[in-house]
Parts: C-alpha cells; structure tokens; sequence
C-alpha cells in the first residue's frame, strides 16, 4: 500500500514537471519573438539618449533627441531590409551560412560607414527640394522629421511583407511629400524626379541583364564543356580578375570620397591594374585547387565559393558607405538647424550621428536580416555559386555604368534584378533545351507538357517585390504629408 502511494506521488510529481515544463517552453515560444523588438527599441532609446548627451540643454535639443530615435529606427530597418540584397545570393547558393553572412556583412557595413561614408551631404535628399522655400528653419526640421520616420515606418512594413525596396527611394519619397506640404509642389525639382523614376526600369533591368550575359558566359565557356575542369582552369581566373577590377574601380568611385576624390577615368585604370595583378595571382591558386575534382559541375563551388564570398564583403563594404546617408542624412540635417538655426545647401555629418547609422544598420541585420537573406537568395529562383558570382558582379558593373551615364540607381533594385536576370535566363535556357528535346523526339508526353509549363522564377514573389517598388515613392510621400501635417498642428 505505502508503494503504490509513492509511486502515485511521483507520478503527480512527474505530471505537475511536465506542466510547469510545458509552460516554460511556452514562455519562450511567447518571449522569442519579442526578443528582437526589445533589443531594438533598447537601441532607440539608447541612441536618443546618447544624442542628448552630445548638446547643450539650453539648445532646444528635444528635436535632435527625437530625431535621433528616428534615425536609429531607420538605420535598424536599413539593415534589417536593403542588406540583405548583398547577402542573399551567397547564402541561397551555400557558400556562406546565415551566421556567417550576418558577420561579414556586420564587420564590412560598419567599416564602410564608418571608414569611407560621406561627411557631407546634402539636407534635403538628391536635392530634390530646394532648402530656401521652407518657411523657416522649423518647418524645415518638421519637413525632415516627416521624412525620417515615413520612410523608416515603409521600410519596415516592406521588411515584414518580404519586399526588398530602395531606402533610397523611400527617403526621396518621404521628402517630396513633406516638401510639398511644407514649400508647395514648386519645391520640387520635378526633372530629377522623373530620373529618379527612370531608375525603377533601369537598375533592375541593367542588373538582369547583365547578371544573365555573365551566366550564359558561363554556361558556354565552362559548364557545357566536356572538360569542364580543364575549361574552368582557364576562365575562372579570368572572371576573379573581371570581379577583382570592378569591385576595385567600384569602391575606389563610390566607397573612397570621404578619403581622396576618384573620378571615374581614375577608377577604371585602379580597377584595371587591380584585376591583372589578381589575375596573374589567380591562375596558379585555380589551378592548384582544381587538383583531384571531379569533372562535373558541382566541383566548380570550390573554384566559385571564396570570389563570392569576398566580392558579398565588398558590396556590403561599399553599400555602408554609401546607404549611411539614408538612415542618417535627415537627422544631419536636423542637427545643422536645431544648433546652428539657418538651412544650408550641405551639411557635415557629427561622428556620433555616423555611428547611430552605423552600428544601427548592423543591429537590424542581426535582429530582422535572415528574413528577407532568405527571400532574396533561396525564394526567388534557385542560385548556386557561379549563378550568385554573376549576381554579384552584375551589381558592381551597373553601378559604374550608371555612374558613367549619370544616371542615379539603386542597389536594391540592380542586386533584385540580377537574381531575376539568372532565374529568367534560365528559365528560357531550359525552355529551349525543352522544345529541341521534343523536336527530335516529336511526342508530346506529360513530362515535356510539364517541363514547358515549369517555372523557375517564382511569379508570387516577382509581383510583389515588383509591385512594393513601384509603390514606395508614392507610399512614403503621401505618408511624410499626413505627419507633416500632424507635427505642424502639435508643434505649430
């Protein structure tokens, strides 16, 4: 009788550890998701109050605090959304692990913001909107108050559809539409608009495009050879050499202006002297890598997988020098106003604002990155090293030929297309091999029907990726008006 009351007493026991286990482990379940949210609104708050820290008490720093939230907000989202398009093809093709993407991309955003990001630039983004019209230095701190927070709240409601989109153009957005409130629509320099809308159709169709000639140089010149080894051991050092001296020319023209002024002449000699010294290095390391593989295509990520990877650390490089402006080129400005009270055409960038972008965008790529790495590198079309390299080096070279013809881009929108450029190649690459293969076979089986049918760029994702572009500068305007209009009736 005494055991079978012990063993009924453990048996409770064993019953009341089982739930008090089972709501633990809901606990977590409840709290993980709110683990990320709570570590970036801490780095809001810790920024606002770092910002305080930085000016005078009897300078009405109160905008500059809350300005400095919001630019922490947008920097966090930055991360969290426009990275990911550098990180992406890597991570979809296997060469790097989500833990490591989000290392190099922290280590080479941060570095690029902080060691070559532009000290100067302008108060109102791309000079879209002429400074002198706004009424007063307040309402033009009003104006760039509504931008910040517009376009870091689009960015983030893109980052939870799954929508890779141009900060850059949400920022443009934001301030045309708090400019038009604020200054009337003759403010706006309506031309550099149109340009700016030109670049929708341009950066991702000069990416795809690009991105696709590499892949089906590629495909003819190694992957479709017999000796597929043998035909690598010549290309392969060739390509690291083209990869060498474009991402050379590209930092040295976007990456390096806070050190030493390269015009575009100078960046394509640094990058052509850069790619036959890589080149000449090359050819033995291939070689030497290429001992022993099989002769089939899977070798080639062993010959692929380190340019990727290090050309995946250069973009991040040269997108934190240059996307920084984003997160924190509004809250310059507002700094600039609230200390000095006068609107200027240029403004310097505080080191501590710098390191607000800086560390913020490295923040919400930790916290809310993996989310769109895995859209852009595993859910649009299926990538693998050399297919992620060509998306990669499309990305550099559009951005110099842009460069070259002055036409303003986004990287967001060249890396998104060139993952759509090497998903549509092949698609029509497979098509072709489809119909010669029934040609000659002249049945029409369900497996061919099948094959014609069979889409290897996901149509889902493709609309709404497509469709959050087209939207995001209307979007971001028509939501900077409407808090520019409640800031001016609160503070006004």
């Amino acid at each position: 009788m005494a055991l079978e009351d012990s063993r009924t007493r453990w048996k409770n026991l064993d019953k009341d550890l089982k739930r008090i286990g089972s709501v633990e482990y809901a606990t977590q379940s409840v709290g993980r998701p709110l683990l990320a949210p709570t570590v970036a609104l801490a780095f809001i708050v810790l920024a606002a109050t770092g910002a305080a820290l930085f000016v005078q008490l009897d300078q009405t720093p109160i905008m500059i605090v809350l300005a400095a939230g919001l630019g922490a907000y947008m920097a966090l989202n930055i991360g969290a959304n426009d990275v990911a398009n550098n990180m992406g093809p890597a991570v979809g093709a296997r060469v790097l692990t989500m833990g490591g993407a989000l290392l190099v991309a922290a280590v080479f955003e941060s570095a690029g913001a902080l060691l070559a990001g532009g000290d100067v630039i302008g108060t109102i983004s791309k000079g879209i909107v002429d400074p002198s019209a706004a009424a007063s230095p307040q309402v033009f701190v009003w104006a760039m108050m509504a931008a910040l927070l517009s376009s870091a709240v689009w960015v983030n409601i893109a980052t939870v559809i799954g929508a890779p989109v141009s900060t850059t153009h949400a920022v443009v957005g934001g301030v045309v539409g708090a400019g038009i409130v604020a200054a009337g629509f003759s403010a706006v320099d309506w031309p550099m608009m149109g340009t700016i809308a030109a670049s929708w159709v341009i950066s991702p169709f000069l990416g795809g495009t690009i991105a696709a000639l590499f892949l089906a140089f590629i495909d003819w010149r190694i992957v479709k050879r017999r000796d597929l080894i043998g035909a690598a051991k010549v290309w392969v050092p060739v390509l690291v050499g083209v990869m060498a001296g474009t991402f050379a020319a590209y930092i040295a023209l976007k990456g390096l202006k806070r050190v030493v002024h390269i015009d575009l002449g100078g960046a394509v000699l640094i990058g052509l002297a850069v790619g036959l010294a890589c080149y000449a290095i090359s050819v033995p390391v291939i070689r030497r890598r290429a001992v022993g593989l099989e002769n089939r295509k899977r070798s080639l990520k062993a010959l692929f997988g380190l340019p990727l990877v290090v050309s995946a650390a250069l973009l991040s490089f040269a997108h934190g020098a240059n996307d920084v402006a984003n997160a924190v080129g509004p809250l310059a400005a507002i700094v600039h106003v609230s200390l000095a009270g006068d609107v200027a055409d240029k403004v310097a960038i505080p080191p501590w604002v710098m390191v607000i972008g800086a560390f913020g965008i490295s923040l919400g790529l930790f916290l809310f990155g993996p989310k769109l790495i895995r859209m852009v590198g595993d859910q649009i079309t299926k990538l693998n090293p050399m297919r992620a390299y060509c998306v990669a080096l499309s990305a550099a070279i559009t951005v110099i030929v842009a460069s070259w013809l002055g036409l303003p881009v986004s990287s967001t929108h060249i890396a998104v297309g060139g993952v759509f450029g090497v998903g549509f190649f092949r698609e029509w690459d497979e098509g072709r091999r489809t119909r010669r293969a029934d040609k000659h076979k002249r049945s029409k089986d369900h497996a061919a029907e099948e094959r014609r049918r069979r889409k290897l760029v996901r149509r889902s994702h493709f609309m709404t990726i497509i469709a959050a572009w087209v939207i995001t500068v209307p979007a971001t305007a028509l939501l900077s008006a409407l808090v520019f209009v409640v800031l001016r009736a609160l503070l006004g």
